[in-house]
């Protein structure tokens, strides 16, 4: 099997940073892009070959894997434990000492699962590489169950995305990782969300918060406000004598609950009163006379 050289295909040492790891990738990503490279053959491997290198190196663990083992990285928990198996040797004395796998038993291992048999002959199978992907959509994306085409290695998958994901949450796709080796099965496909907000709303778990402004008067005597939701404007009443400190609570205008239909959080409003800096003579004296009567 082809050793692959995952930081020469990113274009960074093995001293780099997961920031400049990262860096690299969508630098790179960017560029060979099936979408900005049409019918190009050469730029769609180059993609997949990106992909490959930032999946091993942007997860610390495969990370030093990789750079432990080589091109076995993925099979280092099978070469521990067949380390750990292998049967005392006898010294020149007759005692019996504890093997060590020398260099040449590392690579016979290896050759032997990518032959796909043990030392014994018998068929060896080991399961595919995982896959880490991360994938942005916007609040509203994330507030309903939707349908979505993933580019995974140079390979479309569709995938559904179910209402209510957060923010930094992973799930798993089964059977979309890489091949397995000697009939093995394959990997499994790990997404993660990065939901980005530029909405007014603050999402905390299945809660929405959001400030809405009035105006003074209607902050004193009263009134009937207009309120942007998710789904929808909606009426407020606000009492007399409202102040900044006030919140109302919308049951059920939140964001939906992950996996269970029909539920959702609450919105919760809190009032900004808007003190007004022009005033007309008019009102100028108008609010001098109520001082005066408050005193």
């Amino acid at each position: 099997m082809q050793f692959i050289d995952y930081y020469k295909i990113l274009g960074i040492t093995k001293k780099a940073s997961e920031a400049e790891v990262k860096k690299a990738y969508r630098k790179l990503a960017r560029k060979y892009h099936p979408d900005l490279n049409p019918n190009d053959k050469d730029a769609e491997k180059k993609f997949k070959e990106i992909n490959e290198a930032n999946e091993v190196l942007s997860n610390p663990e495969n990370r030093k894997r990789y750079d432990q083992y080589g091109k076995g990285w993925q099979h280092a928990d099978a070469f521990e434990e067949a380390k750990g198996q292998q049967r005392p040797r006898r010294s020149a004395s007759g005692r019996q000492r504890q093997g060590s796998f020398s260099e040449s038993d590392f690579s016979d291992f290896f050759e032997n699962m990518f032959g796909g048999q043990d030392p014994g002959g018998r068929q060896v199978k080991f399961r595919g590489q995982d896959y880490n992907a991360e994938l942005r959509l916007e609040l509203m994306d994330a507030y309903s169950t939707h349908m979505k085409t993933l580019t995974v290695n140079g390979k479309n998958i569709r995938i559904t995305i179910p209402a209510g994901v957060e923010n930094g949450q992973t799930i798993k796709i089964k059977g979309h990782g890489g091949p397995g080796v000697g009939g093995g099965p394959k990997g499994d496909l790990y997404i993660t969300f990065v939901i980005e907000n530029k909405s007014s709303f603050k999402r905390v778990k299945n809660d929405l918060y959001k400030n809405v402004s009035i105006d003074l008067f209607t902050a004193v005597l009263g009134g009937e406000i207009t309120v942007e939701t998710l789904t929808g404007k909606v009426k407020l009443k606000v009492k007399p004598g409202t102040d900044s400190s006030a919140k109302v609570k919308l049951k059920g205008k939140g964001f939906p609950v992950y996996k269970k239909e029909g539920q959702f959080g609450d919105l919760y409003i809190s009032y900004s009163v808007k003190i007004p800096k022009k005033l007309s003579d008019k009102q100028k004296a108008l609010f001098e006379e109520l001082s005066r009567l408050e005193s």
